[in-house]
């Protein structure tokens, strides 16, 4: 068997370590990911698409969230957009691409490399956070820039806004992994993946406000990592007083943590157990 101490090759060369070849597969990646002309434009418009047409057609007689003085509905919205794009580039985007990779054999022709599997794995999670930071930077430029949605100003606001942005990630990443193994075909996936996603968009406080939702709702979005990611950006982004219109009454960043790291080891334990390197229908 090889292993990254065996020599090959005519120079007597070693193998990369795992971590250089993930590091690779991250330039890789990236590479794949901007040829697919259409999901780049999807995954880094759609946030600020959404963020205009709520911040206009809700904002326009400068109307606001929430007792007085309110918050002005672009920056209400900000934080959901910012959360949804987190799911976009994490959830959606390797539950997808993954199912299409295998559909066309590409995983299955990997698995036949001397490449770990961590290292195929490190790529995609490292495209999918250089991604991420590109998406919601772009988000805030345009928030900030356009429509005047004052940014955080405290170091512990920031603080905040990294580690749910981070540990949000990280779960919308293992939870795509994990999911990839639903769709039968990659033909199917997007039309498995998509709905998922935008059911969940809609119930947890991304596209309306989460507590004028019915409490049934708001309980089903309390089971899914996206109402979470969007109440602890909206921590981070609306002032202090905003905290007593959360339903609770607090911004629960514990709630938040425990929440997004049990659906890390779930995603985690889904994925060790049920990912599959080749179609359901290969031998």
């Amino acid at each position: 068997m090889t292993t990254s101490t065996d020599r090959v090759g005519p120079g007597s060369t070693t193998l990369p370590s795992t971590l250089a070849l993930g590091l690779a597969r991250v330039g890789l990646e990236m590479r794949q990911f901007f040829r697919e002309r259409d999901a780049v434009v999807f995954i880094f418009a759609y946030p600020v698409i959404m963020l205009g047409i709520f911040a206009t057609v809700f904002g326009q007689d400068g109307g606001t969230v929430g007792p007085p003085p309110g918050i002005p509905f672009a920056q209400y919205f900000l934080p959901g957009m910012i959360a949804t794009g987190v799911m976009l580039s994490s959830f959606q985007n390797l539950a997808t691409s993954i199912a299409v990779e295998r559909d066309d054999g590409a995983l299955k022709r990997l698995r036949g490399t001397p490449m770990p599997a961590t290292s195929y794995f490190l790529g995609k999670i490292g495209q999918v956070l250089v991604t991420s930071l590109v998406q919601t930077a772009l988000l805030l430029v345009v928030a900030a820039t356009l429509f005047d949605v004052p940014m955080p100003t405290t170091a512990s606001a920031w603080a905040t806004f990294a580690w749910v942005f981070l540990l949000g990630t990280a779960t919308g990443c293992v939870c795509g992994i994990g999911f990839s193994s639903v769709p039968r075909s990659g033909k199917s996936a997007s039309a498995v993946v998509v709905p998922v996603v935008l059911i969940l968009q809609f119930i947890s406080g991304v596209f309306f406000q989460y507590d004028s939702l019915p409490t049934w709702m708001q309980n089903l979005a309390a089971v899914f990592p996206l109402k979470w990611i969007a109440q602890g950006m909206r921590s981070a982004f609306f002032p202090a007083s905003a905290e007593a219109g959360e339903v609770g009454g607090s911004w629960q960043h514990p709630a938040t943590a425990a929440v997004l790291i049990v659906w890390l080891v779930v995603g985690l334990v889904v994925g060790v157990r049920k990912f599959r390197w080749q179609r359901r229908d290969d031998s």
